[in-house]
């Protein structure tokens, strides 16, 4: 069941390409806009859903990346603002996805309101972070999932989270094979230690070997244009947001040459025999 959830959003696609559209902080944290306000975050989004929609990604996600610092247990206020400004930015022909940093109730709330495809969070273990102790629940997450009828939905399950460590003594292998079996993963997300920057072709490479086949195995950061043809031989798909931002850094505006180049090289896997 969660390898078709998650290949029926990409049924002709081998190895997706998904874009993050970074929203603006939002209403309440730090680094909000007040002057702007909601609207001038919507008319940013947009702008640069529409050119990841015209590079060529099989998918954008939206995040609320500039949320700093993030919170476990966010508001209501959060959920709201998120759907409205997915609901006015998603894209017409390409599915889309929402992920909250790091609260999957907020996640999933905007996932159901506006359509989404699917969610990416954290859902599994007891990290120590840069937000204090996170203890994560999927049994919850998936049972809110089945309460508000969205079993259509797919969790994407990040086993590696950026800004944080496990506690305990199982390698990231042994987390994403028991992700799969214990937690339901739709697919397995493998990241660096922080926002655009990758892990280690080896750990990758691991986690796919474990996983052996039950669920798609993305990169989930760190992914770039002059890297992402040999990170495609081990993985899955991948997620990327920094490295198509202006200069490269993750809370810029989408670069359109980086884009556009990121969606070539990527793709260039595909034609180039191996």
């Amino acid at each position: 069941m969660t390898a078709s959830r998650f290949s029926s959003i990409f049924p002709d696609v081998g190895k997706p390409l998904i874009a993050m559209a970074h929203v603006p902080a939002l209403p309440g944290t730090p680094l909000y806009d007040a002057d702007g306000g909601v609207q001038r975050m919507v008319e940013h989004v947009h702008r640069d859903v529409d050119v990841l929609v015209d590079a060529g990604f099989d998918a954008v996600m939206f995040c609320n990346e500039n949320d700093r610092p993030y919170e476990l247990h966010a508001g209501p206020e959060s959920a709201a603002v998120m759907a409205r400004i997915v609901t006015e930015c998603r894209p017409a022909t390409i599915p889309f996805g929402v992920d909250f940093l790091w609260d999957p109730r907020i996640a999933l709330a905007a996932a159901v309101a506006t359509g989404a495809a699917f969610l990416r969070e954290v859902v599994t273990g007891v990290w120590e972070s840069d937000m204090g102790l996170w203890q994560t629940d999927a049994a919850a997450v998936l049972r809110e999932r089945r309460r508000l009828d969205a079993s259509d939905i797919a969790v994407l399950m990040n086993v590696t989270p950026e800004f944080a460590s496990p506690i305990g003594s199982r390698t990231a292998p042994e987390v994403a094979r028991s992700t799969v079996v214990s937690s339901l993963a739709d697919a397995i997300l493998v990241s660096g230690p922080m926002a655009g920057e990758g892990p280690d072709a080896s750990t990758l490479r691991a986690v796919v070997d474990a996983v052996d086949g039950a669920a798609p195995v993305l990169l989930n950061t760190g992914a770039r244009a002059e890297t992402i043809a040999q990170m495609l031989t081990i993985a899955d798909g991948c997620i990327v947001g920094s490295s198509l931002k202006v200069d490269g850094y993750t809370w810029n505006a989408v670069d359109r040459d980086r884009a556009f180049r990121f969606v070539d090289a990527a793709r260039a896997r595909v034609r180039t025999p191996s």
